[in-house]
């Protein structure tokens, strides 16, 4: 174990595992924060944790729904992280407290043909499904290697309202991994009795932006971390001694276009951030369609490919990245300058703002989801300017009002497309007139779930590697489950636990529904009834 306050660290990325490490190296490892540096290309860091924008269009590319019982490591970080508007007030105390006064009760899960609302604690599961679901639960990962979820299911579990909230809820599609589905399924079994009202979803009280980013960075901050923006990583050079030991020697990076390097001792430690579900994300407007960019122009999965070719333990990016068009889907998010279309939805669901949760169309051609949050959900969000926030799983079909795909449709086409599945063309003038909707295109956004084998993703700790390691949604790590905050955060943890040799540091443990009897009956009736 190196001396913290003699060494460096250089975090790649500023996302939530890149944040989370700089706050495990103050808080646990006795890092000084002025030898922590964080690199991210981009000027602003959060990663996919975003959220910007004024009342004239605000934008979050994605919903993060945040869960009690698995969100272990998450919650560990939280706990210890002021508010901005409270130093005495935990994020994590906030959280519990905004979830106490707004809870999570879905009264309108499904919504089919002519915004029926249709009875989703019918999970619609055949004896015939149920022995295809536990199949695949017994299978060990090592045979069911990179096969698809299309490969243990039959025609009718695709059908059912089950797998319609399942996969709306964690963004599946037919021909992702059959591994990560089980893993999902076990993860969050405690789910099961719930999916029809989503109870036990966990809200922050504005977006993950500004509730979760901003205070975690001013901490940081306030402990003397540096941030570096417009820094891309290009390239990293590692040597291997007769011992197999790994290190980090130097990163090569680009600043305003121009070549430069960090020097490390053998003290000095590397974190890496590779790959990235929303790089080259795309936005579009009320009058365009967002660009699907399929060149790679963001820094981070180029980093990763030269990273990977490098040592043969390092990962297989191109199994992420070979298929945009399986990977890719689009969401928006409309700023409503009236109450009309949220009163509507209201009438509608039976849900307040921010009680509800995913409203999903059944029968929709894009197959289209939206939650509408408890406003304020942006920092100094005017009180007569609303927001909601959806998205589209099949976004290459002809919309059922529009006809057009959704990767083609403008703002204002998507606008008319929600509507019409609301059952509300009526008032389309009058909503249109006071709403800007700001589509963005994303094409590695679940290149998470692609099929895979166990190599394709190295570990947070490569074998031998003694100062640097891998963060974020394409390092493995056992059992958990990716396109989660959780997945970011606890690999952090394992990585600067593992580095500074902080044995004396216990990482929460994974959390499994059926050890718990209780919760296991509960699973059991649902999954029966």
């Amino acid at each position: 174990m190196a001396d913290g306050r003699q060494s460096h660290a250089y975090l790649v990325g500023g996302g939530i595992a890149s944040l989370a490490a700089a706050a495990f190296l103050i808080r646990d490892g006795g890092f000084p924060g002025e030898r922590i540096r964080v690199l991210e290309e981009l000027p602003v860091v959060g990663g996919s944790m975003d959220g910007s924008g004024e009342s004239a269009g605000y934008i979050t590319r994605g919903g993060r729904m945040l869960e009690e019982e698995a969100y272990t490591c998450l919650w560990n970080l939280l706990e210890t992280i002021p508010t901005l508007t409270d130093e005495t007030v935990s994020v994590r105390q906030e959280i519990r407290a905004f979830n106490a006064k707004w809870p999570t009760d879905a009264k309108a899960r499904l919504i089919g043909t002519g915004a029926t609302i249709l009875d989703a604690s019918d999970y619609g599961l055949d004896t015939h499904d149920r022995l295809e679901l536990t199949r695949l639960l017994v299978l060990p990962e090592a045979v069911i290697g990179a096969r698809r979820i299309e490969d243990f299911f039959s025609p009718h579990f695709f059908d059912t309202n089950f797998w319609t909230m399942w996969r709306t809820t964690f963004a599946f599609q037919n021909w992702h991994s059959a591994i990560e589905l089980k893993r999902y399924l076990l993860r969050f079994m405690q789910e099961f009795p719930r999916m029809h009202t989503l109870s036990g979803v966990r809200r922050t009280r504005l977006n993950q932006y500004d509730s979760i980013i901003r205070p975690l960075r001013a901490w940081l901050e306030g402990h003397g971390v540096r941030f570096e923006y417009g820094v891309r990583v290009t390239d990293v050079d590692f040597t291997t001694d007769e011992q197999g030991t790994r290190l980090v020697r130097r990163l090569h990076v680009e600043r305003a276009g121009q070549p430069d390097t960090y020097d490390l001792a053998d003290t000095d430690y590397a974190l890496i951030t590779i790959g990235s579900m929303t790089a080259d994300a795309a936005y579009g407007s009320d009058t365009a369609a967002p660009e699907l960019i399929r060149d790679k122009r963001d820094g981070g999965w180029r980093l990763w490919e030269t990273i990977a070719a490098k040592a043969n333990d390092f990962g297989r990016p191109t199994a992420f990245t070979g298929n945009v068009d399986e990977a890719k889907w689009e969401s928006f998010t409309l700023t409503m300058r009236s109450p009309q279309l949220l009163h509507r939805i209201e009438e509608l669901s039976g849900n307040l703002p921010g009680t509800g949760a995913l409203m999903t169309f059944k029968h929709s051609n894009w197959l289209m989801s939206i939650v509408v949050p408890h406003a304020p959900h942006f920092e100094e969000q005017p009180e007569d300017v609303y927001t909601l926030w959806g998205y589209g799983l099949f976004v290459d079909r002809e919309g059922d009002f529009v006809g057009k795909p959704m990767a083609q449709a403008t703002g204002r086409e998507i606008l008319t497309e929600l509507l019409g599945h609301l059952g509300l063309s009526d008032i389309e003038e009058q909503v249109a007139a006071t709403t800007t909707v700001i589509p963005v295109m994303m094409p590695y956004i679940t290149s998470q779930f692609a099929p895979r084998t166990v190599h394709d993703r190295p570990l947070v700790i490569p074998r031998g590697a003694a100062n640097f390691a891998f963060l974020g949604q394409f390092a493995e790590i056992p059992e958990d489950v990716v396109f989660t905050v959780e997945y970011s955060v606890r690999g952090a943890m394992h990585a600067v636990y593992g580095l500074l040799g902080l044995d004396d540091h216990e990482i929460p443990g994974i959390y499994h529904a059926l050890a718990d009897p209780k919760t296991a009956f509960e699973v059991l009736k649902a999954t029966l009834s």
